[in-house]
């Protein structure tokens, strides 16, 4: 059976309590969520190093047109930093 939650969010989520194969699909609700809300800057908790899901959340940050840029939080390694909003088409 599959399990569904409510989740309130905020500009701010932690990915330790997600299995990795639902990583890609609640980001995406998330950023989705931030736009639609007007949050501009959302932080994303995905554990320090070169982690699993670091590597899934900077692929999704790379090919997510709602986001403008990113970068690792200077005070957390463990987080990234996301500025939500339209992002220029090139060509």
């Amino acid at each position: 059976m599959d399990e569904h939650y409510h989740i309130e969010l905020d500009d701010e989520i932690d990915l330790h309590h997600f299995h990795p194969k639902d990583v890609k699909l609640v980001l995406k609700d998330f950023i989705e969520d931030a736009r639609e809300r007007g949050i501009g800057t959302i932080r994303i908790i995905h554990g320090k190093g070169q982690s699993v899901l670091k590597s899934i959340v900077r692929g999704v940050l790379e090919k997510n047109d709602d986001i403008v840029e990113f970068h690792d939080d200077m005070y957390n390694w463990g987080a990234t930093i996301a500025v939500v909003g339209k992002r220029e088409k090139n060509g």
